[in-house]
């Protein structure tokens, strides 16, 4: 085999999210061997692609993904091929899914390793959360083999009883054992019995279909979850992750208690930041089903601000690919449709849009995209263009703009909740491991190379970050 490069990209704008810088990027082996000044000769290597006059910026990592999701009788219609190959569409080169129980039968731990099992098929590299939904002696083993396994957190739901919603005892008891090992515990945080009497209330009335999906699930539902989840947390001492946050009062409760010294994390979804609930009013409403629901503009415009000023932390998809045939099955009633909305391959375009949009940088938004994910996830090699980090990039030029396509995206459902909407930064080229998989000619399956990735401990992770690796927004 040859020692000779095997990848430049050359004259490069290089972005990472503490700053930027004029290289050519080397790429042997799947890493990044190099990162020269463009003043320099363009080093000779098996290929090269001219960068000039773009941006590029390490591939995405997507911390929320629900591929091949059992929830009730709705399973989703994706595979790990299907959504892996979305994801390097849309300049993301690592996705996290979840190992959720499907039925009380399943433990966690069979779970994890059912995901593992199916991940063998992925295009790009795939990391796991955990999920617990009831408590009992063998968890903190099962918690332990995952931990074993190189999966470092665990998901839990403060709604949907009866189905996937832990209690408040199986939260903090899992909370104590994600510190012994050294995880991270992420929180869907809406308020139970807020939501089950407004759902209840709305049904009795006769308003419980789609178009009234907002009304059932209220704004303080979020806020008082997280404002619960953070008091276990601080009781604790467990770093917590709140998942798809909607509401900016959320997000304050969040930053309140960082300034507090608690490890607390906030995500929001493309959606959250795009779209407000007057798509409920549109010609079709079962479009936009998903929880928490859409807010008002009001709420949407003061996320967005949060989200561009960094007190969002990272910007992931939430990406459920139900198809518009099981959305419309039982539209008249919101508790029994499917919730979720396909996203893994539009997340950078419609984040990117937003956050600049909104007056954050290039560095900014990478933080969003990319770094704060890996950093916070503690998923070694991604989120940076440096060497010896893993040689996972994405061309693009910030000032190409098209329009939504949903037939035309590849995540195999049959809409997008932003179709027809204009957005700028589509990736042109997407490497991932070193592999060239989206260029100019198109895609280019890598077959089924996608790696597990185990994740380090959380607070280890942190501790060994290289200098420079963490913007001062994330400190």
């Amino acid at each position: 085999m040859s020692n000779q490069t095997e990848l430049v990209i050359a004259n490069a704008t290089v972005v990472n999210s503490f700053g930027r810088q004029e290289a050519h990027v080397l790429v042997h082996e799947g890493r990044i061997t190099a990162l020269v000044d463009a003043a320099e000769p363009v080093p000779t290597a098996q290929r090269t692609i001219n960068a000039s006059g773009k941006l590029v910026i390490p591939g995405g990592v997507d911390g929320h993904c629900h591929v091949a999701q059992v929830t009730g009788r709705f399973r989703t219609l994706d595979d790990y091929r299907t959504t892996s190959t979305a994801a390097l569409w849309g300049g993301t080169t690592t996705i996290i899914d979840f190992g959720i129980p499907r039925d009380a039968q399943e433990t966690p731990l069979a779970a994890v390793l059912h995901k593992k099992e199916l991940a063998t098929e992925s295009r790009c590299d795939v990391a796991l959360h955990g999920a617990v939904v009831t408590w009992d002696e063998t968890v903190p083993w099962q918690l332990e083999q995952l931990a074993a396994e190189g999966v470092r957190s665990v998901k839990m739901y403060t709604t949907n009883r009866g189905t996937t919603m832990a209690g408040g005892d199986t939260i903090l008891k899992v909370m104590r054992e994600m510190v012994r090992l050294d995880g991270l515990t992420y929180i869907h945080a809406e308020h139970d019995p807020i939501i089950s009497d407004c759902t209840e209330q709305h049904a009795q009335d006769g308003r419980i279909g789609i178009e009234h999906l907002h009304r059932t699930r209220p704004e303080l539902a979020e806020e008082i979850s997280v404002q619960e989840t953070l008091a276990m947390a601080e009781h604790t001492g467990a770093p917590v992750y709140f998942v798809h946050q909607s509401t900016p009062r959320a997000v304050d409760l969040v930053s309140e208690a960082r300034s507090r010294g608690l490890e607390a994390f906030s995500e929001t979804c493309p959606h959250y930041v795009t779209l407000d609930d007057s798509v409920y009013a549109s010609t079709f409403p079962e479009w936009f089903a998903c929880c928490p629901p859409m807010r008002s503009a009001e709420t949407v415009a003061a996320l967005r601000e949060r989200l561009a000023s960094g007190s969002i932390h990272t910007m992931s998809s939430d990406h459920s690919c139900y198809d518009l045939s099981q959305k419309r099955e039982r539209t008249d009633d919101v508790r029994a449709m499917p919730h979720g909305l396909p996203g893994v391959e539009t997340r950078m375009p419609v984040t990117f849009t937003a956050m600049t949009s909104a007056g954050a940088s290039v560095e900014e938004f990478v933080e969003a995209f990319s770094a704060g994910p890996a950093r916070i996830n503690a998923v070694p090699g991604k989120g940076r263009i440096a060497e010896g980090f893993d040689a996972d990039l994405v061309i693009f030029d910030p000032s190409e703009e098209r329009a939504v396509d949903g037939a035309a995206l590849h995540m195999g459902t049959d809409f997008s909740p932003f179709d027809g909407k204009a957005l700028t930064g589509w990736p042109a080229v997407v490497v991932s491991a070193g592999r060239v998989v989206l260029d100019a000619a198109g895609f280019h399956d890598p077959g089924a190379t996608g790696r597990f990735i185990a994740r380090e401990g959380f607070r280890q992770h942190q501790s060994i970050l290289p200098a420079g690796a963490v913007t001062a927004a994330a400190l």
